[in-house]
């Protein structure tokens, strides 16, 4: 059964100013927004007194002092870290500079610091300062977060389950206005098929995605997303039932309806897939899959 997606593409917001969301939950957006951030980077402050931060966004000074008036006479205690993008945590570190809080988060970007430096966007100069894993709580004063190791997007992505009011900040792993980037290498498609059926099996009921706004029916927008993706992949093999065919190919096929200037992030999503589709065996090509390879069915 197919679920549209019901995206939330409303979000009145100030930038520079901190909302109220709820007893514990502040957000700051950054001004920084675009075709991968809709509105722009939405930082979560956790607390009241001691606070936690979220995703702290690019290296933005402007925004970073946004973050310490919406916290002016508290303490920054703790830094959370969603992924390694470069519109999530470089502005941690400024933060750092600033505050002295620390960062908690999975680790480094994909390869890890001294790694290849093999995706677009990606900030290889984050090194956390305590590496979390699935499971582990970060206590703080007043609140508590569990880690929610949910890899896909990215080989280190993490949401955080605020357990005093059954929330999940669920980074870029779920957006309330767009559908997920999966890029390889360090994105996975068969990791974030695996992570969205983790969400499916816990009992959150509300989720902070860092760009969009807040999403309540949340089994529901997940099996949503799901068979989203389930849907891209039969097209594919509707696709390749005439014959073998490159992903260009496929592009031009399925995103017939769709700006040619988007056909090379297209892509790059077809690619997930077709990475996820020969690991089981419904697809086939020469070798391991890559963007220039044949593939048939």
């Amino acid at each position: 059964m197919a679920y549209a997606i019901p995206f939330i593409r409303e979000l009145d917001i100030e930038y520079g100013e901190v909302d109220r969301l709820t007893p514990l939950i502040r957000r700051v957006v950054c001004p920084n927004p675009g075709a991968f951030t809709f509105k722009g980077t939405g930082t979560y402050i956790i607390g009241e007194g001691n606070v936690a931060v979220i995703d702290a966004g690019p290296a933005d000074p402007k925004h970073v002092d946004a973050i310490l008036r919406a916290t002016e006479g508290e303490t920054i205690t703790h830094q959370l870290v969603t992924h390694t993008h470069v519109d999530h945590s470089p502005g941690a570190r400024l933060l750092k500079e600033k505050t002295g809080a620390k960062t908690w988060a999975y680790g480094p970007h994909g390869s890890g610091k001294d790694g290849p430096k093999v995706e677009e966007g990606g900030d290889f100069d984050f090194d956390p300062d305590h590496q979390v894993r699935d499971g582990d709580v970060i206590e703080g004063d007043g609140w508590s977060v569990e880690c929610v190791h949910t890899p896909g997007h990215t080989s280190n992505h993490i949401c955080f389950a605020l357990r005093e009011e059954k929330a999940l900040f669920t980074g870029d792993h779920i957006m309330g206005w767009s559908t997920t980037i999966v890029s390889p290498p360090d994105g996975d498609m068969t990791d974030y098929f695996n992570s969205l059926d983790k969400l499916l099996a816990r009992d959150d009921a509300i989720y902070y995605p860092t760009h969009g706004a807040p999403i309540r029916d949340v089994h529901n927008y997940v099996q949503a997303y799901k068979s989203h993706r389930q849907l891209r992949e039969n097209q594919i093999l509707d696709v390749l039932k005439s014959g073998p065919k490159t992903i260009p190919e496929m592009v031009a096929v399925m995103y017939a309806d769709v700006d040619k200037s988007l056909h090379r992030a297209a892509a790059r999503s077809v690619y997930a897939h077709l990475v996820h589709m020969t690991g089981d065996g419904r697809v086939k090509t020469d070798g391991a899959p890559t963007e220039k390879s044949v593939y048939s069915v």
